[in-house]
């Protein structure tokens, strides 16, 4: 299974904060990602897995209903107050949005044949409901 983004933002965190405590690093480029901002998209990338795990002959109407209720749940958390005012930037944005091609792409799902059938390109599942 692909590393959920937030993995790799934890990973980033704790190379930056080593690199500010060896002092290769100012303290002001040591910008955190906040542990319920985490917590949450952790949460949420857990159930968009479980539901394409459950999934055994996927249908378009299937998938799609998926990543939709998975980005209408980013877009709650980019919007929400409690993150003290982070939410997901564009290279945030980018990585979600491969996360999601490469876990339906992972549970058999093509997703180049999916969204030619929508008529839109691949890059483009998530767009009918993203905000962030």
């Amino acid at each position: 299974m692909a590393d959920r983004p937030t993995d790799n933002w934890r990973i980033w965190m704790a190379e930056t904060a080593r690199e500010v405590a060896a002092g290769t690093l100012g303290p002001e480029c040591a910008e955190f990602y906040p542990e319920s901002l985490l917590r949450t998209t952790d949460v949420v990338l857990e159930v968009f897995e479980g539901d394409v795990r459950a999934m055994r002959e996927p249908s378009d109407e299937a998938v799609f209903g998926a990543v939709e209720r998975v980005v209408l749940a980013l877009n709650a958390i980019d919007e929400d107050d409690q993150h003290g005012g982070a939410g997901f930037c564009t290279e945030e944005r980018e990585q979600l949005c491969e996360y999601i091609d490469l876990t339906l792409s992972e549970h058999g799902v093509d997703v180049s044949a999916l969204a030619a059938r929508r008529g839109i390109d691949r890059a483009e599942i998530t767009d009918a409901w993203r905000d962030w």
